[in-house]
């Protein structure tokens, strides 16, 4: 049975998980962390996406991504850099094959209602990990480039992040309290159920929209078989 084409939206803000073939290490020292970094900055210049929050853990992967107005600049952008990180990491321990499991996965977000609860449950990882014990202790995501403790000059600073004061300082302190409080749990198993199942991180009635358009289900209903779209047949 051939796969599902990815669901990719124009100028949505994505999702994305890459793990290590076998969960594997793929980040073994802070070279490999710098060079994943390089090239991240790279693609997503030289194709216009913008990252939205990262987060790079041993042996997985966390993105935020908006692919712009050309929506197959993600998977592009997303292959170029595992590519490279393949070659890179294969070449220094005398290896062949995959880095990666498989394909990345990716969710849409809505960005008005989940974006900035997304973005800290990534930067958020590495306290839940127990390898540090605030966020902005972490070199290796996001968040201290947002609070202005690094400059990186990969994060882009999404819409509803400046919308929480007129300057970096009142930003960051806002984030920040934002930070503390509890993610309901209602929105961190849609948020992992959809990218583990290529859905929309959105409403109802907007995923409703989105599945129409797309000729399949694209909204977490938990278990259970989901409905059948209108039109939708009995393929196998």
């Amino acid at each position: 049975m051939p796969r599902q084409s990815r669901i990719v939206l124009v100028d949505y803000p994505h999702h994305i998980i890459q793990r290590g073939h076998n969960r594997e290490v793929i980040f073994s020292g802070d070279e490999d962390y710098l060079y994943y970094l390089d090239n991240l900055r790279l693609w997503k210049t030289k194709l216009g996406c913008k990252v939205y929050a990262y987060c790079m853990m041993s042996n997985h992967v966390h993105l935020i991504i908006n692919p712009g107005e050309n929506p197959e600049n993600l998977g592009l952008m997303m292959k170029r850099i595992a590519g490279r990180q393949t070659r890179y990491i294969n070449s220094l321990e005398g290896k062949t094959g995959s880095l990666w499991e498989g394909r990345y996965k990716s969710s849409p977000i809505q960005a008005d209602e989940y974006l900035l609860a997304c973005c800290r449950y990534i930067e958020l990882n590495p306290v839940r990990a127990g390898l540090v014990d605030l966020p902005v202790q972490y070199r290796w995501s996001s968040y201290p480039e947002r609070m202005g403790a690094v400059k990186q000059s990969i994060l882009d600073l999404d819409p509803f992040y400046l919308s929480l004061g007129d300057a970096p300082p009142e930003r960051s302190e806002k984030y920040e309290q934002l930070l503390n409080e509890t993610i309901p749990e209602q929105i961190l198993k849609k948020m992992r159920e959809a990218v583990q199942r290529g859905q929309l991180t959105a409403s109802s009635s907007l995923a409703r929209e989105v599945s129409e358009k797309f000729g399949r289900c694209l909204e977490f209903r938990g278990p259970g078989r989901p409905r059948k779209l209108r039109g939708e047949g009995n393929g196998k």
